[in-house]
């Protein structure tokens, strides 16, 4: 017998962070363990209804949206064990990754890698690919170790690299279509302090530097200011040296007033009279002043992001990496667009999830943002162009409009991923309109 559903509410208007997705949803649920989740997904059934878990609504596509029973992943947080023989950690699905991080800090632990974003909660976060840059593993996904969902029949499965190997393959980015994850995982290490040095670089010499700078330093960040030739160049290195953090007072001035309330005022600028942008980004890249600064793992890694945007990223083979971003470079000073936002550049080894963007192929990331103003279609529609003719992946956390037969092609394993999900989810329970988009019914 099912326990009682915790909380049923009555429907509600749900949004993402970007306000580009929202749901109202028959039921809201927040269930506290994973017997709690099995019997909403029972009763879905039951009803006839679709169920999907949000995270912290930071994917900007309405990959989470549901007019059926929505679950919110609240009281489905916090760490469930910890074994140092086996250096994993196993947290509850709906763990904020920044409530992660500073709980594993204070165990003398860290994850290997992270995205410069920790907002997330970790099933979000696993589900969509999110991914740091360098390192051994980049994406949260390729650091998962074991995963515990709910099916689309209520049956709570257990999957790893020894147990159900081809769920485990599908699910480590699994979109959300192959269950409700209710615990993941981690492989982790004892933590490590980053020392980063951020260095003002002119373009060219970036791209020409480009495999030097990845091949000879742990993690390595790239942003170009488009309409300009300036570069930011962020290096993080693993150090024994006591951590030399910047001082609070810096760090408010720098990482929260200028790199997101002064950013966000200069954007607004650039809305209100977008003839201004290549000069305010002029401006903005002649204000790049180099920092050196070292701290625990996560504090390095991850940044304060309070200036709310669109985004669009998708990975590339390496060495096409820099002849792709040539190429948008291109299209933006011929198209008369005018953006405002950095591009970013990322490197990740290859991985073995089966939808992972960097399944089996070491690929160059670029990302492309707006302000959440700004109507992104033509300059997302325009780059996504290029970038297809690459043989790009699509991140699955950011908008793009691709569909399942284009994708298919993309990925060596599709028709496995489709033979898991009938199996743990034949009468799609999981679906919505997204995932018919992306995945197919």
């Amino acid at each position: 017998m099912h326990p009682p559903l915790h909380a049923a509410e009555p429907a509600v208007t749900w949004r993402n962070w970007a306000g580009l997705a929202s749901a109202a949803p028959a039921r809201v649920v927040t269930p506290a363990d994973p017997d709690e989740v099995v019997a909403a997904v029972c009763a879905a059934r039951d009803e006839g209804r679709r169920v999907k878990m949000v995270g912290s609504g930071h994917s900007f596509t309405d990959v989470a949206v549901t007019d059926g029973v929505l679950l919110l992943p609240d009281r489905l947080s916090g760490i469930r064990g910890v074994d140092r023989e086996a250096m994993t950690v196993t947290v509850l699905a709906g763990t904020p990754l920044h409530v992660l991080n500073d709980r594993l800090h204070a165990l003398g632990l860290a994850l290997h890698n992270l995205g410069d974003i920790d907002r997330q909660t970790v099933a979000g976060a696993v589900s969509t690919g999110t991914h740091g840059t360098g390192g051994r593993r980049a994406s949260l996904s390729a650091q998962v170790t074991a995963l515990e969902l709910v099916d689309g029949e209520g049956r709570l499965r257990t999957c790893s690299a020894g147990t159900d190997r081809d769920l485990f393959a599908a699910a480590r980015v699994g979109l959300g279509a192959l269950g409700v994850l209710t615990a993941v995982t981690f492989a982790v290490e004892q933590a490590f302090t980053l020392e980063a040095v951020e260095e003002p670089m002119p373009l060219d010499e970036a791209v020409d530097r480009y495999d030097e700078l990845v091949d000879g330093n742990d993690h390595v960040d790239l942003y170009w200011f488009p309409h300009t030739d300036r570069a930011l160049v962020k290096r993080d290195n693993r150090t024994t040296e006591p951590p030399r953090p910047l001082s609070r007072s810096r760090e408010l001035l720098e990482d929260v007033f200028l790199a997101n309330t002064v950013f966000g005022w200069v954007n607004r600028a650039g809305n209100a009279v977008p003839a201004a942008v290549p000069a305010l980004n002029r401006l903005s890249a002649r204000a790049l002043s180099a920092r050196r600064y070292s701290d625990a793992s996560h504090r390095v890694f991850c940044s304060p992001r309070t200036a709310r945007f669109r985004e669009m990223e998708y990975a590339v083979p390496r060495e096409a990496g820099m002849e792709a971003l040539a190429e948008v470079r291109a299209l933006i000073a011929r198209s008369g667009l005018r953006i405002g936002f950095p591009v970013e550049v990322r490197c990740t080894p290859g991985d073995e999830a089966w939808l992972s963007p960097a399944y089996r192929r070491e690929s160059v990331f670029l990302a492309f943002h707006v302000n959440r103003q700004t109507d992104h279609t033509a300059y997302f529609t325009a780059v996504e162009e290029v970038l297809r003719a690459y043989d790009g992946r699509p991140h699955w956390g950011k908008l793009h409009t691709r569909t399942a037969p284009d994708l298919a092609s993309a990925y060596p394993r599709w028709d496995d991923v489709a033979r898991v999900r009938d199996r743990v989810d034949p009468d799609r329970a999981f679906a919505n309109a997204y995932l018919d988009r992306v995945l197919g019914g």
